[in-house]
């Protein structure tokens, strides 16, 4: 597994959380809101794609 993937999603988590801070304390909560759940969107597609991976591993492994 390639930890580069690893260090991709603690950044996004980061950069969501921080951008979370500044708009919640200008007064924009739902926007906030919003931020946070496209940075959670876009680490389940990361997650997806290489759960989709891992199944065309095993298909390819054992010939199915």
């Amino acid at each position: 597994m390639e930890v580069e993937i690893i260090f991709k999603i603690a950044a996004i988590g980061i950069l969501t959380a921080v951008v979370s801070q500044i708009l919640k304390n200008s007064g924009k909560e739902d926007i906030s809101t919003l931020a946070t759940l496209a940075g959670v969107v876009i680490v389940l597609i990361m997650v997806i794609n290489l759960i989709a991976d891992l199944f065309d591993t095993i298909r390819t492994i054992f010939n199915f």
